[in-house]
């Protein structure tokens, strides 16, 4: 059993982690007061290949392996939680693209993704039907050859900054079997965006786009007709666990932060740190992040390796998420009144985190999969 990176990953660790540090770290809170992603970061990410990780490499990607993934991930949110989205949903996209579609569409689809021309975003979740993705309603209507997609898409990360779209969306009334998966370009003669404000991530454009009769050509259709809703759940099985690093990386940070200013903020004459009160929290965080994180890694390993990873993507799911809350939290109070400040990032990171204890399926719906996975459909709820 190895529990180690080999030579190549941690070459590639080592650059993602001087770049995020170099380039990232400093622009993490003040993107959160602009409300935006700064422009150069997809630039200088898709500079270094960061974009197209899953894209295989004559599609100009990296063709990356899913632990490597799973590193970048890491080493991003580590510094900038929110450039982490960069990766993850070009990610969910390319997942479906390369999985999917055919020869002709991954060589004309996948290239400006993987230089970071183009920046997809996922559009799935809707008003009525976040969690209930299988009867989701956003309509496919027939026209000639090809669509006209008619509807709302809601929750949408990156919605603002997206140039096109993987839209799932309904082709027949058969449920989960009548959806299907189309990439189309973002038409603002035929599409609607309205930004949230959210507590966190605000940088990252969370949208709501509204498609009224947006053209979709049988050339835009990705895999077969109703197969939409299989791919989609395909693609959660990796991106679960990516998240999940993500999530524990940017906690680990904030625990790490922590615990400098316990070995030098002294009170009754010794650092803090001594006093069992400040330390053990701290301890119990790093362990439950260790923990956590070789949940997530070993979904990515069995994923690497052509092994069932669903069961484990789930876990990551629920617990990666909450364990980073409650562990970025922890931070917050051992920093005390510094940490309620805006000065330091502990507050943002406990408000960016909670957007991912949501997005791509709650802990309900993680725990309902494994429930389903651990006891057998007819024993589970």
């Amino acid at each position: 059993m190895d529990f180690g990176f080999d030579e190549t990953q941690l070459s590639f660790q080592e650059s993602v982690r001087q770049f995020a540090r170099r380039r990232l770290a400093s622009r993490y809170a003040e993107d959160d007061r602009r409300g935006e992603l700064d422009p150069r970061t997809l630039t200088e990410m898709a500079a270094l290949g960061l974009t197209g990780l899953v894209i295989p490499q004559d599609h100009g990607g990296q063709g990356a392996d899913a632990v490597s993934v799973g590193i970048a991930a890491e080493e991003l949110a580590a510094c900038d939680f929110n450039a982490a989205y960069l990766l993850l949903i070009p990610l969910l996209a390319a997942e479906v693209i390369v999985a999917a579609g055919d020869d002709r569409q991954r060589e004309l689809l996948l290239p400006p993704i993987a230089d970071g021309t183009v920046l997809p975003c996922f559009c799935l979740t809707e008003p009525e039907h976040g969690s209930d993705a299988a009867h989701l309603s956003l309509k496919a209507e027939p026209d000639g050859a090809g669509w006209r997609l008619t509807g709302e898409k809601t929750s949408v990360s990156l919605g603002m900054l997206a140039q096109t779209a993987i839209v799932f969306a309904r082709t027949s009334p058969q449920g989960a079997r009548g959806i299907s998966a189309f990439y189309v370009e973002l038409d603002e003669r035929h599409t609607q965006r309205s930004p949230f404000r959210d507590l966190g991530s605000r940088a990252i454009g969370r949208a709501a786009i509204h498609f009224d009769g947006l053209p979709a050509s049988a050339e835009q259709l990705i895999g077969g007709e109703g197969e939409g809703f299989v791919r989609c759940m395909q693609s959660f099985e990796f991106s679960r666990a990516v998240i999940g690093l993500m999530c524990l990386a940017c906690a680990q940070a904030g625990i790490e932060e922590a615990l400098d200013y316990a070995r030098s903020r002294e009170t009754f004459g010794k650092p803090i740190g001594a006093h069992q009160a400040v330390s053990f929290p701290l301890v119990e965080a790093m362990t439950l992040i260790r923990g956590a994180r070789w949940v997530c890694y070993e979904a990515l390993w069995r994923r690497d390796t052509g092994r069932p990873h669903r069961v484990e993507a789930n876990m990551a799911k629920w617990w990666a998420p909450k364990i980073a809350v409650e562990a970025a939290h922890q931070a917050l109070l051992t920093l005390g009144h510094a940490g309620y400040s805006e000065e330091l990032p502990a507050g943002q990171r406990i408000r960016d985190l909670i957007g991912l204890e949501i997005g791509d399926g709650t802990a309900q719906i993680a725990k309902l999969v494994l429930a389903r996975e651990l006891l057998g459909r007819a024993y589970a709820p």
